[in-house]
């Protein structure tokens, strides 16, 4: 089984949206380094754990027009946990210490997510790459 730890440096772009407002990035850029670079440091000592989570397609796109949101793109699909996923989309909020990572699979954010709790740490590093980005 493999973990979303390994699975997300696969990833072949990132998509930062911002208010709605999406941006996205190849995965030779240097906002994509970026991110997942933040990406590592938010996740050391973090584990995979079972999801809290299930997303509703229609309420997940809702909420995606406010606040920062990163949703990492795959080819070939992957799988973790059992669960398939072309996309993982997470909010992005600097004081949380967890992660639910919402699954998207055939086209819709449907189905049971995939949590990582960050071990006592939080996304801070994430919240600040994103920061950078915009600011460029």
């Amino acid at each position: 089984m493999e973990e979303v730890f390994e699975i997300i440096p696969q990833a072949k772009s990132v998509a930062v949206y911002s208010d709605g407002a999406k941006s996205e990035f190849a995965a030779d850029s240097s906002e994509f380094a970026e991110i997942l670079k933040a990406w590592k440091k938010m996740t050391e000592g973090a584990h995979q754990m079972p999801a809290f989570g299930v997303s509703i397609d229609k309420l997940t796109r809702e909420e995606m027009k406010t606040g920062n949101w990163v949703e990492f793109y795959f080819s070939p699909a992957q799988h973790s946990n059992g669960l398939p996923f072309d996309a993982l989309l997470m909010v992005v909020r600097a004081e949380y210490r967890g992660v639910n990572l919402v699954r998207s699979w055939e086209g819709l954010y449907q189905g049971r997510c995939i949590y990582v709790d960050l071990a006592g740490g939080d996304m801070s590093a994430l919240a600040d790459a994103l920061e950078n980005i915009q600011n460029q």
